[in-house]
């Protein structure tokens, strides 16, 4: 019989190997324009300083 450890880290493992692998499904099946990285609040200016 497989020790509690390994058990609970071979589920952990899956467990997260399939959270990964809907989120990257769940991704890929957005319009171009439905992700949420391009919303225009998440995007900050960037202040260029010039250095004489």
């Amino acid at each position: 019989m497989k020790s509690p450890v390994v058990i609970v880290a071979i589920t952990l493992t899956a467990a997260i190997l399939v959270a990964a692998s809907l989120l990257i499904f769940v991704g890929t099946r957005k319009g171009p324009g439905a992700s949420t990285l391009n919303a225009p609040g998440l995007h900050r200016r960037m202040m260029h300083t010039h250095l004489a």
